[in-house]
Order: structure tokens, then sequence, then C-alpha cells
């Protein structure tokens, strides 16, 4: 595995992104003589992307869910917010 520190990786950034595609071998990346940070290749992830999620099956919406309530409604669009103060 591959040390550098922080002025030769960004001055080199290129070649080593090209390196580690190449080898797929990580870089740590230095400063002061301490690890701070890892260049390492991506991964795609080329499994397919699967739907649904902890809750799927457990949860039922109700077939009136996007019907609107009047009452509701009048309340929010025909009501005052600041009521005149008598």
């Amino acid at each position: 595995m591959q040390i550098t520190n922080i002025s030769e990786a960004k001055a080199n950034l290129s070649l080593l992104i090209k390196t580690v595609q190449e080898t797929d071998e990580p870089i740590i990346i230095g400063k002061a003589g301490k690890p701070v940070a890892i260049l390492s290749a991506f991964k795609e992830n080329s499994s397919p992307r699967q739907l649904g999620g902890s809750w799927e099956g457990k949860v039922k919406i109700s077939s009136d869910f996007d019907d609107v309530d009047q009452g509701i409604e009048d309340s929010f669009y025909n009501s005052s917010i600041f009521p005149d103060e008598s």
C-alpha cells in the first residue's frame, strides 16, 4: 500500500488516481506523518436495487387517503389567521 503526504497528493492527484484505478490498491494520504485519508477506487454496485423496505407489507394506505375533508379545508382557507380583537 502506497503512502503519500498531502502536498505530494495535491501535486500528483491525476497520477495517484490512475495508479489506484490500475492497481486497485488504496493510497494512504498523510499529514505530519499521520494517516488522514485513503484514496481508493470506486466500485460501482452492479446488483439490482432492491425495492421496498422494512415496512413493506406492514402498512396499508386507505383507498380514501387522497380524499379532501371539506371541513378541514374550509377551516384552513376560510378562517382568519389573526381574529378580530373586540
